[in-house]
């Protein structure tokens, strides 16, 4: 795929070796962006190639239109969308695209620009409020649209995966089979759909669920027509190493064969985090150390969110010549801002000669990375470069699952 980079800010990597080593070479003082859209591409054709239905991209795992571009060049032709912004920037990235308005708590109006003004028929519910909303909304001269795709929304367990979203969404079991019935009344093409929180380490996660899609149907009584998984498939972390993708996606094809639904029914899935993690990582540099803290310059407020927030653990490479033979320890970072909140516990194991000026890649950012970053304290100017080594770690083959904690430039 050529790309041009002065149109889509890149700034191309030097001629010869396009990797991490090489950008580090040129000294640069602010972070940098690595992108890997080899990376991106090989994971949009696992999934396009093995999963046994569809697979939409979640967008809010990064929005980057670059991305979007090599996911849709892959095969990838369905996005799940949950604001009016995602839906706007996709439609406007990829005219052709199939936008799934996936969350289940939408603004009237949003709805209506997205049905009369971007093509969108598929959207989300939990409620019998959402469902008259979309209702209103998408009606013509006060006939109701007869080519909604419209799914219900059930909740789940999140016990199997290192981020809950069982508390936010989700309808109550009480309400399901009536919810169901409803929604049968006015939709081209009823469906369920549920979500078993991010980074579900086992497969189990999505059994259990199949079980609440069971007898959610069994008791309403009704024909689904799609059955969507979401998402929660996982990337590559420290202390997060889980099984192969190919035992979720054959654990969901066993449970949907065995559902009691109409012979043509389609199986879908939203997978995030395991479309773009491998896509991004950032080169971040020291610029102090105290004892077994780093201070970086990127942190909290940039790409790092997650590690700073919820203790997300990242792979962390050093790249330096000559290379350390020192033993690794932990280590925490600060980030750049004048906050306190912009510390990452980690542990990140590194050489114990690590030190000002050295050079760090942190992997797995294509996912809630870039995407969260701010500008907050000044600190939000980051270039971006395409390079073509491989990821700090891959679960589709690329790698042994995770590369050395050193690197020679």
């Amino acid at each position: 795929m050529h790309h041009d980079h002065r149109a889509l800010g890149l700034a191309s990597a030097p001629t010869g070796s396009r990797g991490a080593a090489a950008i580090a070479m040129q000294r640069p003082v602010q972070p940098v962006t690595l992108l890997r859209p080899h990376a991106a591409r090989r994971a949009a054709r696992f999934f396009v190639e093995k999963f046994p239905g569809r697979s939409l991209y979640a967008v809010k795992a990064n929005p980057s239109p670059d991305l979007l571009r090599v996911l849709w060049e892959a095969g990838v032709t369905h996005y799940d969308v949950a604001s009016i912004g995602e839906v706007r920037l996709v439609h406007e990235t990829l005219p052709d695209a199939v936008l799934c308005f996936m969350h289940p708590v939408k603004a009237e109006e949003a709805i209506a620009e997205a049905y009369f003004g971007h093509g969108v028929r598929t959207f989300s519910l939990d409620t019998a409020e959402e469902l008259e909303k979309i209702v209103r909304a998408t009606s013509s001269d006060g006939v109701p649209a007869s080519d909604l795709n419209l799914l219900v929304r059930i909740r789940v367990s999140s016990e199997h995966s290192k981020l809950s979203l069982a508390s936010k969404f989700g309808a109550d079991p009480r309400d399901v089979a009536s919810l169901l019935m409803a929604t049968r009344q006015a939709a081209d093409a009823l469906g369920i759909c549920f979500h078993v929180g991010s980074q579900a380490m086992t497969p189990a996660a999505f059994a259990e669920a199949m079980a609440r899609v069971r007898e959610a149907i069994v008791e309403a009584a009704v024909t689904v027509d799609i059955v969507d998984v979401g998402g929660g498939f996982p990337s590559w972390y420290p202390g997060m190493e889980p099984p192969p993708l190919e035992t979720y996606f054959a654990v969901i094809h066993q449970a949907f064969e065995a559902l009691p639904i109409s012979y043509s029914a389609e199986l879908w899935c939203e997978p995030g985090r395991a479309l773009c993690a491998e896509y991004a990582s950032v080169l971040v540099r020291v610029e102090k150390r105290r004892g077994d803290e780093l201070y970086i310059n990127d942190g909290a407020y940039g790409a790092l969110f997650d590690a700073a927030h919820i203790g997300w653990r990242y792979p962390v490479t050093l790249i330096r010549e000559p290379e350390s033979h020192v033993r690794p320890m932990s280590f925490s970072f600060y980030g750049p801002t004048c906050d306190d909140l912009d510390h990452m516990t980690g542990p990140f194991e590194l050489p114990g000669d690590v030190n000002v000026g050295d050079y760090i890649e942190v992997g797995m950012l294509g996912a809630y990375g870039c995407a969260m970053r701010t500008q907050f304290n000044g600190f939000g100017a980051v270039e971006a470069v395409v390079v073509d080594d491989e990821p700090m770690a891959s679960l589709y083959g690329a790698a042994a699952p995770a590369r050395s904690n050193v690197i020679q430039m």
